[in-house]
Parts: structure tokens; C-alpha cells; sequence
């Protein structure tokens, strides 16, 4: 049989609510019960022990006027006294008999004796002849002597009963503490599950919820988001899938502009570089040299065109997954050579110099993203370098990681810049002026492909003035060179 429960958060929790409080008003009611119980018995007590404490005093004072009006009588043998006594011992025994109902079995043997005692004077008194005064004084003394005593039995028989009776409410008080207690025990760890299976119920969606939020503000919305809970983070969550559908719909609309435009480029750039390479090879006749200066302009310019077009392409297919990984196994240090000449000419127009220290160890990653990787630091870097800084570029292995190293002595990266710079299209407030512009995406390469391998991209501070970038990569994508390769062999080049 399923489990009915509120399909609605707010019935839910109304339904929590109450299942919080419904322990709360069982220890509630059961301490009320047994404060009602224990007070009842208190009050009985008390009502007991005021009666059998007054009777007993009533019973000595009425003792006293028996003896008085008996001796009286005994004295003067005047008929109104004789009708006095028989009031008085006619009240002795109503006080006698309220005492017998609530005493004890021996109390009412001590008020049987007195009722015995009593009517021995009653019939000792009764029965004298007014006219004699044959009456024992001596035995009528003994008999009143004797009620006394049994008065006195009594009264300490009723004090007995009280204290036994108040030792029983001590006791049925410690019971009844002990079972609150338990019950306060027991009703704890069921409260506690009680807030458990709440929580799990309302805090599961909601950590769904969250974490779709989470993903999606973080551009990750490959996941489709599944809510499952009250009605209402069903329905929440079902529009965050549709937000996320929508969003994944406009992602390959750009991705599909951006597939089609680079494409549409690439055969126009084609013929540009193909004629700037027979202008510079001289087939249509030998070139001055500024014309060649002019030339090799055109193609560094190509170049460049061409990788941020092939940028273009590897983002957006990167964007709708449609690639992976091809790893391979190759040395790092003819990567590096091929990205640096390729930046020839940038780097000689800018006098800027290298300072290379790779170490020569073998990588088994994609090659492709990883010279993309560096072309686009190393771009960045000569982009944002100063006539006749420096280029810094490290890469060697430390611990488990491979450490790769691309800074420059430009202005740096702003504060306010290094939470965007890895975003798409984000071009920064201070960037430098260019012949080509850039299309924003070269840091988002990196950290996608970066990524893809298992690594890191970081900024830092303090070693060189200007940008430095830091690539940590698992040492399970790289290992040291070949064996006959020296670790510590380096390659350090400088361009003027």
C-alpha cells in the first residue's frame, strides 16, 4: 500500500507541522493526567487528614463533657442532666462513626474497643438508680481513662494512615516522574525521524532544484533537470527544464551561426593565403622589398585569421559535443617549436624576445587542443606584450602534475576582468588595440580544452608584471620523455 501524503509544499508541511506537534501534545496531555491523578490523591490526603485530625479533637472535648455531665448527674441526679448526657454521647457516636469510615482495618478495631468502652458508661451511667449514689466513682474513672487512651490510639492510627498515604502519593509522584521521562525518551527519537524524513522529503527536490539553478547559471546545461517531490518543486523544476531546453535550443542556433560562418570564411582565406604564398614566392616576379615586407604582412594576418576561425570551429564544436578526445602520444617540446613559428613574424614586427625552458617530456593527450591550447596563451601573450618585452614560457613536471607556464610583461589582467576572461566572447575592458581584433574565445578554448584533459587554468600574481597563466594537468595524461631523453634537458630560445 503506498504512502498517502500531501501533494502540495504548504500541505506538506502543515502535515510536518502537525506530525511535530503530535507528540508534543501526547506528553502534553499524559503529564496533565498525571498531574490531575497525583493532585486528586493530594487533595484527598489532605481532606482525610483534616478530618481525622478535627474528629480526634472533637472526640477529646466530647470525652471531656461526657465525664463532666456524668459526674454531675452522679452528684446531683438531676434529670436534665441525665437528657444532657445522652446528647452528648449520641454526638460521640456520630464522630465515632465518621472516623470508622475511611480508618484503617486496625484503627476500626481501636474504634470497635471504644465503642464497647463507651456504651459499658452508657449503661453504667443509665442504668444507676437516681436515688443511691451506689455509682463507682473509682470504675467510672478507669472507664473514662480508658476512652481516653483509645481516643489517643485512634488519633495516632490516623496519623499513621496519613503518612502511609502521603509515603504513597511520594511514591506514585516518582512513578509517574520516571514515566514522563520515558515517554519524553521515547517521543524524542520519533520527533527526530519525524525531521528526517521532512527534510528528506522537502530538502531533496530543493537540493535539486539548487544544483539545476547551480548548472545552468554555470552554463552546464547538457543535464535534463528531474524534480521529483510536492506538486509545486515539480512544477518549478518542469520550467527550469523548459528554461534549460530553450537555452540548449538558442546554444545551437549559435553554435550552427558560428559553424556556418567560420566554413563560409575558410574558402575566401584559402584563396588569400594561397596568393599571398605565390606573391611571396615570386610567381608573378620578384618583389622589393617592401613589397615583401607588405606580404608577409598579409600572411601573418591570414595566419591569424585562420586560427580564430579554427577557434571558432573547435569552440562550437566543442559547444555541442560533437567532438572528444583523440589522444595520441607525442614529445611537448615540437609543439611549443611549431606554435612559436608560427608567431614568427608577430614576434619579430613586435621585438618581442622568448625565454622557453620546456622540459622534453612525452604527453599522451590530443595533440591538436593542446597546440591550440598554447597558440592561443601564447597570442594572448604577444597581443598584450609591450615593443621589446618578454615572453615566458614554462613547462615541466612537478609531483603529479604536468606544470605549464605562458606569462608576459604586459599591463596584466584587471581585478574587475578575471572572473570574465574565460567567458565566450569576453574581450575586456583594457584590451590592447590590434590589427585584428580577437573574437573573445581564445581563453575559453583554453579552459574547455584544459578542462577536457582533467586540468586547471589559473591567473597569478607576483612573478612576472604582467599576465601569467598556469595549466596543471594530471600526470596520468603526462609522463616523462622516452628513455635516452634527459629530463633536465631544456630548450631556451630568444627572439630579438
Amino acid at each position: 500500500m503506498q504512502w498517502v501524503r500531501p501533494k502540495s509544499l504548504s500541505g506538506l508541511m502543515l502535515f510536518g507541522l502537525g506530525l511535530l506537534a503530535l507528540p508534543l501534545l501526547v506528553a502534553i496531555l499524559t503529564a496533565a493526567l498525571q498531574i490531575r491523578t497525583l493532585a486528586t490523591t493530594g487533595q484527598k490526603i489532605v481532606i482525610e487528614g483534616v478530618t481525622a485530625a478535627r474528629a480526634s479533637q472533637q472526640l477529646f472535648s466530647q470525652i471531656a463533657s461526657l465525664e463532666r455531665t456524668a459526674r454531675l448527674y452522679d452528684v446531683l441526679n438531676n434529670p436534665q442532666l441525665l437528657d444532657s448526657y445522652k446528647e452528648e454521647d449520641e454526638t460521640f457516636s456520630a464522630t465515632r462513626a465518621k472516623l470508622y469510615v475511611d480508618a484503617t482495618v486496625a484503627a476500626r478495631q481501636t474504634l470497635t474497643q471504644l465503642a464497647a468502652v463507651q456504651g459499658s458508661i452508657r449503661t453504667a451511667v443509665l442504668t444507676t438508680p437516681a436515688s443511691t449514689a451506689a455509682t463507682d466513682t473509682a470504675s467510672l474513672t478507669r472507664q473514662f481513662e480508658t476512652l481516653s487512651a483509645l481516643v489517643d490510639k485512634v488519633a495516632e492510627q490516623s496519623n499513621e494512615q496519613i503518612d502511609a498515604e502521603v509515603a504513597s502519593l511520594q511514591s506514585q509522584t516518582d512513578r509517574a516522574r520516571k514515566r514522563l521521562f520515558w515517554e519524553a525518551a521515547g517521543l524524542l527519537p520519533v520527533t527526530i525521524i519525524e525531521i528526517i524524513t521532512l527534510t528528506l522529503i522537502v530538502g531533496r527536490p530543493l537540493r535539486q532544484i539548487d544544483r539545476a539553478i547551480n548548472e545552468i547559471g554555470h552554463g552546464s546545461i547538457s543535464h535534463p533537470i528531474n524534480v521529483k517531490g510536492p506538486h509545486d518543486l515539480e512544477r518549478l523544476g518542469a520550467q527550469l527544464e523548459w528554461l534549460r531546453l530553450r537555452l540548449l535550443e538558442v546554444a545551437q542556433e549559435r553554435n550552427r551561426f558560428l559553424r556556418h560562418m567560420s566554413h563560409e570564411l575558410k574558402t575566401p582565406l584559402a584563396n588569400i593565403r594561397e596568393g599571398t604564398e605565390l606573391l611571396m614566392d615570386g610567381a608573378v616576379g620578384e618583389l622589393d622589398p617592401a613589397q615583401r615586407e607588405v606580404t608577409a604582412i598579409l600572411r601573418d594576418n591570414g595566419i591569424k585569421l585562420q586560427r580564430m576561425i579554427e577557434n571558432l570551429l573547435s569552440f562550437s564544436a566543442w559547444q555541442t559535443s560533437s567532438v572528444g578526445l583523440e589522444t595520441s602520444e607525442f614529445r611537448l617540446r615540437p609543439v611549443v617549436k611549431q606554435v612559436l613559428e608560427n608567431q614568427q613574424l608577430t614576434l619579430l614586427s613586435q621585438r618581442v624576445r622568448l625565454d622557453v625552458q620546456v622540459e622534453d617530456v612525452t604527453l599522451v593527450a590530443d595533440r591538436g587542443k593542446i597546440r591550440l591550447i598554447l597558440e592561443n596563451l601564447v597570442s594572448n601573450a604577444v597581443k598584450y606584450s609591450p615593443k621589446g618585452g618578454t615572453i615566458h614560457i614554462r613547462a615541466a613536471t612537478a609531483a603529479s602534475s604536468l606544470v605549464i607556464d605562458v606569462a608576459d610583461n604586459g599591463p596584466g589582467i584587471p581585478k574587475e576582468d578575471r572572473d570574465h576572461v574565460f567567458e565566450a566572447f569576453y574581450t575586456g575592458r583594457a584590451a590592447k588595440s590590434t590589427a585584428v581584433k580577437g573574437t573573445g574565445i581564445g581563453l575559453s578554448v583554453v579552459l574547455e580544452f584544459v578542462a577536457a584533459h582533467g586540468g586547471t587554468v589559473e591567473i597569478l600574481d607576483g612573478e612576472y608584471p604582467g599576465a601569467h597563466f598556469r595549466i596543471r594537468m594530471p600526470i596520468s595524461l603526462a609522463r616523462e620523455g622516452r628513455p635516452g631523453d634527459s629530463p633536465q634537458r631544456r630548450t631556451q630560445a630568444h627572439a630579438a
